[in-house]
Order: C-alpha cells, then structure tokens, then sequence
C-alpha cells in the first residue's frame, strides 16, 4: 500500500501538476495500489479567503467558509484523477464527503474522529488509483468541516494507519526537514533520519514542514512519515515511529548500533506566537482545571505553560498561544476571570529539539549563555526531555536561531562528543 501526500505548492502549476501525475502513474503501473492526498493548489485557500472577504468584512470560521475552503482541495483531487486518466491509469477523486473522514469540533479547526475506509478499499481492489481531498472532513450531521493548518497531512496520516500502510510519503518542495529554516540559516542541514518523537517536538514549535498533530498521529498510530521533494526521486527524511517500546538507536557509518545519547538535533522558531497572562482570584484559581477544558474544547495548542500562586493568593496563568487563537482565548479569560489578560505580541519563540535534554542542564545553561552573549535576552524559559523553548523580542528571533545553530555545531559534522546527535545526517 502507498500513501502519498502533495502540497499545494507541489500542485501549482500545469506542469507541476502532470510531474506528479507521472509520478503517480509509475508507482501504479509497479503495482502498487495507491491512495494519493493532495491539498489546494498553490494560493487557492489564499484567494478564496479574499474572495469571502468580499461577501464579508470578517468572514467567520463557520459552515459556510468550511464549504468554500474545501472547494479547493477537491478541485485539485478531481484534476490529478484527470490527468491520470488521460495516462490511461484508472483514477476516482474523493471529495472530503466521499472519503469516509469523520470530524468533530470547530469549524475551521476539526479534528478527525473516525475514517470509514469501505469505499477506499473497494476502489483500490478494483485497480483504481483514489485521489482523496484532504483538510476535510464531515460531522455526524454531513456538513463539511476542515481541519486547520496541515489538514491535508492529518488526512494522509490517518488514511495510512486505517489501511495498515505503514508508512506515508509526504512530498512538499523542499528536501526534507532541516536542522534550521534554511531560509534564515543557509548552511542547516537536511536530517535524514529521525524519531517520529523529535519531529513532533519541531512542529509544535514552530517547524513548518508538517503539522504537528498529523506527526502526532503517526507517532500515536505506528505511521512512519517520509519527507520528499516532489520533484525528486532520492534523499529527504524518514522519520521513525517507535514500536512496541523499542528504544531508538541510530546506526553509525560503520554499521554498528550506538546508543542514542543526550543531544541537539535542530533549532526551530516561531513568530506566530503570543503570550498570554492573566490573574485569577483564589476562588477561580480553584477551578483553574477549567483553562485547560476549555483549550481541550477548542483545539487550542497552549506551549510554555505556568501556574503559580502569588503572594496576595490569586493564581498567576502564562501561556503562549498561536495569533489566531488569541480572539477566542482572550474571549474566554475575559468571561470567566475580573478583567482582559494581558496579551504581548512583541515576542517569538525558538526551541532547541534533541533528546535526553532534560538530563543534561549544560544544553540549557550553554543556550541561554549564548543568547546571552550575542546580547539576546531570554523572557521565559521552558524545558523538557525533548525541548528548551525561550520566548525573546520577535526582532531577534532570527538572530536567536543562527546563534543557536552555530552554538551546538548543527551545520557541521564535526559535533562535540556531548552533542553526538541520533540524527546522522
């Protein structure tokens, strides 16, 4: 079984889009049955947003815009199935509807409950190639609702796992996940292999390539995810799902097994970030349970997280969330607490992703020292086995991260022997 996912900017163009019906038709004609997910082309979503915006000043994340924002998937669905057919591969495009995806939650941001696979393993036992819409899903009622950033990879994951592929191949058009953006950091490197674990700490930070609930899910389910350019056959990422609580080791380029040690793997930022802070008063504080429910409610990702009780005995609440998040989070504090939070949109955020960090402070203390040093000052800090996130002045992100990247030697192979990574490249 192959899963393959395409980005919107792997499907822009005409020719962009017959380069992977091509693809496709070849991993067809191997005999492999195929379920191919693809996203909207190029700035479709973009152009349909503005487009709503001409019906509406403010268009809501409501039925209605989830209705038109699947349009675009589908159209890409419908015109891959064409393009194979005229290769003379038999091909069925499968709307958000047509999949069997069930979702629940917000509009906008739904969260995948179930995956009904009848329908896709009838047509895949016909010989036919399922080009599936991805981003959507239906609820119990039949209306569409979408699934928010990196839908389309939520899709792929799940799909794979209900059909026990093993592996999905995300192809996106860069060459895999960098240990920087390469676009501030030109001499990061591409990690060839990873722990499906590490990934999913680079994208709840910030890492843009895939989206961390999709990684989630994999990690959860047992998917191993292949990062690829589109336009290449070689190279890119494989990232490992555990198994049976196997510990990871990584193979060293004499063969042998090592294992993996305390180390820096990537340095990751994020932008779209702001930090929230409000105040509750000792009966609220009681009920602070309540913050987290509601988060849970409305598939709100909080990081940097802390609760900590005050002198006069209200409890102090800190959190970072993503700007799009913000209306309704400070909607909510604003209901259920005297007063509005406090809302700091000057600051980023950048994490050092490895593992065994926790276990190792000196990475800490040899990050912030860095920083420190480059006249870069740290407004939070948050650590874990997996992650050091500090939140500093957004105008210093980019700084925040080459400094970081050259600290812990991620450009070079010629690593410190505390730093050994898990991840060769």
């Amino acid at each position: 079984m192959l899963v393959q996912k395409y980005g919107g900017s792997s499907l822009a163009t005409a020719e962009q889009l017959n380069a992977v019906a091509d693809r496709v038709s070849a991993s067809h004609r191997s005999g492999r049955p195929s379920v191919v997910v693809v996203s909207a082309r190029g700035t479709t979503t973009d152009d349909l947003l503005r487009l709503a915006g001409t019906c509406h000043p403010h268009p809501p994340a409501n039925r209605e815009l989830d209705q038109l924002l699947a349009t675009g998937e589908t159209a890409s669905a419908a015109l891959l199935a064409l393009a194979l057919q005229a290769r003379g591969v038999p091909a069925t495009a499968l709307s958000g509807a047509q999949t069997g995806i069930l979702a629940t939650g917000r509009h906008g941001s739904g969260v995948i409950a179930a995956v009904d696979t009848e329908r896709t393993r009838a047509l895949l036992d016909a010989g036919s190639v399922v080009v599936m819409a991805g981003f959507q899903g239906v609820d119990a009622a039949g209306d569409v609702i979408t699934l928010g950033r990196g839908g389309s990879d939520t899709t792929a994951v799940a799909v794979a796992s209900e059909l026990g592929a093993g592996h999905c191949d995300i192809y996106t058009d860069v060459d895999g996940v960098y240990t920087a953006d390469p676009r501030i950091v030109p001499d990061a490197r591409v990690l060839t292999d990873l722990r499906m674990t590490v990934l999913a700490e680079m994208a709840l930070a910030g890492a843009r390539v895939m989206h961390s609930r999709a990684v989630e899910l994999a990690a959860i389910t047992g998917v191993d995810i292949r990062v690829r350019h589109s336009g290449r056959s070689l190279g890119g990422t494989v990232a490992h799902a555990e198994r049976g609580g196997e510990p990871y080791t990584t193979v060293r380029g004499d063969g042998g097994m090592v294992e993996a040690r305390g180390s820096v793997a990537a340095v990751v930022h994020d932008t779209d970030t702001v930090r929230v802070s409000v105040r509750l008063e000792a009966a609220e504080g009681a009920a602070a349970a309540e913050v987290f429910r509601f988060l849970a409610r409305e598939s709100i990702v909080a990081d940097m997280t802390a609760l900590s009780e005050e002198a006069d005995g209200r409890l102090a609440v800190a959190m970072t969330v993503s700007e799009a998040d913000v209306p309704a989070v400070s909607d909510w504090f604003s209901a259920h607490t005297h007063g509005s939070p406090e809302l700091d949109r000057t600051v980023g955020k950048v994490s050092v992703i490895g593992t065994g960090l926790l276990g190792k402070p000196q990475l800490a203390a040899r990050t912030l020292d860095s920083l420190a040093a480059a006249g870069i000052p740290a407004s939070s800090v948050a650590t874990s086995q997996l992650r050091i996130s500090i939140t500093v002045a957004r105008h210093q992100v980019v700084r925040a991260v080459q400094v970081l990247h050259s600290e812990f030697g991620l450009e070079s192979d010629d690593r410190p022997a505390d730093d050994e990574s898990p991840v060769p490249a």
